[in-house]
Formats: C-alpha cells, structure tokens, sequence
C-alpha cells in the first residue's frame, strides 16, 4: 500500500479556502478523488506528493508534506499557492 492510501479527511488551515466541511480525498494507487459529502468526487492523479487534478480541473495542484501521521498541503493553481490545508487519515 502507498503512504498516500485510505482516506483523509481535509481540514481547512489558512488562505483562500472554504471551511471544507465534509470533504474527504479517497486514494488508490495512482489515483484519487476529492469528495464533498455525496456529491460526485473531483479526480487527480497522484504524481510523487502531488495530487494533480484532472480536465476540467487541469492547473489545480495540491502539493503535500508529510506531518506527523498525516500530511499538510498547499492548494495551488498553475504554481501560485491559494490556501493550505492539513490531511488527518480516517480509520476504518
């Protein structure tokens, strides 16, 4: 299994974010989505620590660093940081 595997929950921690209620990233293997709730998930490709959005989402990069038993992250579009967030793995 790969260190980004499960499921997290995502916690809004500064910048230009939502509060992020309810949104969870699920990944497995190379891939993953963004989930708010029961809505659809947005996909991304999982690239080294990056999680790399796809069409129609294409710029949008989220760039993780490992903390502790999670992650934080920066929230990027086409390079430029737009808020970070901090990833808690959910246990099942």
């Amino acid at each position: 299994m790969g260190e980004l595997e499960g499921v997290w929950e995502v916690k809004r921690t500064g910048g230009a974010l939502p509060p992020l209620l309810g949104v969870r990233k699920e990944i497995s293997g190379g891939a993953g989505t963004t989930n708010v709730g029961p809505l659809p998930g947005v996909p991304f490709d999982v690239v080294g620590l990056s999680l790399r959005y796809r069409a129609p989402f294409v710029g949008f990069v989220d760039v993780l660093e490992q903390d502790g038993e999670g992650y934080r992250g920066r929230a990027t579009f086409r390079g430029r940081e737009f808020g970070q967030f901090a990833l808690k793995r959910i246990k099942r």
